[in-house]
């Protein structure tokens, strides 16, 4: 997948942040301020954080602006919101492209997905799919899809938290470096284990706010200088892009070769089906009372998201006109440096003011990765202790207590895992495993999804053939594309075993995903239950009997 969604952004942003020494104590303090605020937070929330229904889904008590606020912090991340402004100032349109997907995404979300996973579901996705299946397979599957799509994600997002703070602290020996991943790790599990979903929804509201302030900022600052005349800003990128009109029309970077207008049509895929599977998002749904403020949720943060992407197009534009993409790809090839050194030129190159907007947006990113984290880490700790271990391990027997007692531990684990995975690839190119995460959510838990709220001849077969079949082929296919191996940019460059050309797996993987679950409930001995799907159907579509 792009730079849009990697912390490659983050890791430059450090860079240039590293340069200016001098500001370290002003960039410490704003870091160590946030994380004592979000700290507080957290244990605030944790004192009312009693039952099951609290630690999983906030004791569904956050209103539908609230949760439409915290959906929009666990979906911007840091990467996407510097990945994007690069991609837009190097490559003009296509750029634009990426903040096209992520936004229609959360369409196929609204209209599909969000009112009856709701309706249908206590706590995690597993819920929606066992309803009607065979408890302890289908749980077992779902489990290991969410806990496999969340450790991916969650490592891109450790490494590039590991190095940005790293690299702001002035840290540069290898020990020091695990040490600050191992810490980001620390505050990841505390923030869960203390807060749970409560705390970690009123971390992502804070960030987000900071997320859109800051953006804001930056957008107001590029339009000021261009007279708000956003012709003259288009006008100049272009003409400094050195592509003259080329730069605003489709094609710079995905009209090439054939290849890359398939892996155009790859990524896109994955990006709008993605986040429909995206575990850490689909458990936002049952933090609201009813499936309307689901529904109204998925609204405001269309609205929130939509602004946001919009700015993007100031920032990548304006990095284009003021900074000109030959000094941007000096600085990183990918272009993940345009925001931050657009920051700093508003600021006031080699001034007080520019080190001041480099710290600000250093701050923004590390909250917005920690707020990542804190969802991702939730997402697949809720989805071992309500699925794996209460329902499969013990049957559906154990208590409340006990299954909040598995949650935290869940989340040690998870945690104590991507500070290992994150250590070890503080220094490699995660874009892969980001892509894999996406491929993974569309091509596993999308089609399970859907197969089990719309079609009532989806069988447990179906369900197993889809998930497992659908998480194989993208891994499978992620391993041997030039993600991994083969090129300059890959996982391991001086190695090649890429025979798969695309770097996004979707266009295979995804309907393989779709054909595996038809073909295993056509194939099935089993019988559907018609009158369990009659019920599904019901609740899914009105609400009654929900949770």
């Amino acid at each position: 997948m792009s730079a849009a969604h990697t912390p490659h952004a983050v890791i430059q942003l450090a860079a240039e942040a590293s340069s200016t020494s001098e500001h370290r104590p002003l960039i410490i303090t704003l870091f160590a301020v946030f994380v004592a605020a979000t700290l507080g937070i957290t244990v605030w929330a944790g004192r009312q954080t009693k039952s099951a229904s609290d630690f999983y889904a906030g004791g569904r008590q956050f209103t539908a602006f609230q949760n439409g606020l915290a959906v929009s912090g666990d979906y911007m991340s840091a990467a996407s919101f510097l990945g994007i402004a690069g991609a837009i100032a190097l490559f003009g349109y296509d750029g634009f492209l990426y903040s096209i997907g992520f936004l229609v995404a959360w369409l196929v979300a609204l209209l599909l997905v969000a009112e009856p996973l709701r309706n249908s579901g206590r706590y995690t996705m597993g819920d929606v799919l066992a309803y009607r299946m065979r408890q302890r397979p289908v749980r077992t599957a779902a489990g290991v899809s969410t806990i496999v799509v969340s450790i991916f994600y969650l490592l891109a997002q450790m490494a590039g938290a590991g190095v940005l703070v790293s690299l702001l602290l002035g840290i540069t020996s290898d020990a020091g470096k695990i040490l600050i991943v191992a810490l980001v790790g620390v505050l990841m599990i505390l923030y869960v284990t203390i807060g749970g979903m409560k705390g970690t929804t009123w971390v992502q509201m804070v960030k987000a706010v900071l997320l859109i302030a800051g953006a804001l900022l930056m957008t107001l600052m590029v339009l000021w200088k261009f007279d708000f005349n956003v012709s003259d800003l288009l006008g100049t990128a272009a003409e400094k892009s050195g592509h003259g009109s080329a730069f605003l029309e489709p094609g710079l970077k995905y009209g090439v070769t054939d290849v890359s207008k398939l892996d155009f049509i790859s990524l896109g895929i994955a990006l709008v089906l993605g986040t429909a599977g995206l575990p850490h998002i689909l458990i936002r749904f049952y933090t609201v009372p009813t499936a309307k403020a689901a529904r109204k949720s998925v609204n405001w943060a269309i609205g929130i998201i939509g602004a946001f992407y919009l700015m993007t197009i100031a920032l990548g534009f304006g990095a284009a006109a003021l900074i000109g993409p030959e000094e941007i790809k000096a600085k990183n090839p990918a272009g993940n440096a345009a925001a931050p050194q657009l920051a700093e030129y508003l600021g006031g190159l080699g001034t007080t003011g520019g080190a001041v907007m480099l710290a600000v947006i250093s701050a923004v990113a590390f909250a917005t990765i920690l707020a990542v984290v804190a969802g991702l880490t939730l997402a697949s700790s809720s989805s071992f202790a309500h699925d794996i271990y209460a329902n499969v391990i013990r049957k559906g027997k154990a208590t409340e207590k006990e299954e909040m007692s598995a949650a935290r531990w869940a989340t040690v684990a998870i945690g104590v895992v991507s500070i290992g995975l994150g250590a070890m690839a503080r220094d490699l190119n995660v874009a892969g495993l980001v892509a894999l995460a996406f491929a993974v959510a569309a091509s596993a838990n999308l089609p399970t999804i859907l197969y089990s709220l719309f079609w009532k001849r989806f069988t447990t077969q179906g369900a197993l053939w889809s998930i497992y079949g659908g998480l194989a082929s993208s891994v499978i296919l992620v391993l041997f594309s030039p993600v991994v191996s083969g090129k300059a940019s890959s996982m391991f460059p001086d190695v090649d075993f890429a025979w798969f050309p695309l770097e996004n797996p979707g266009l295979i993987s995804i309907p393989l995903g779709f054909l595996l679950g038809w073909v295993g409930s056509v194939l099935s001995k089993e019988e559907p239950d018609k009158g369990k799907y009659a019920e599904l159907e019901v609740k899914s579509l009105t609400g009654t009997g929900a949770h």
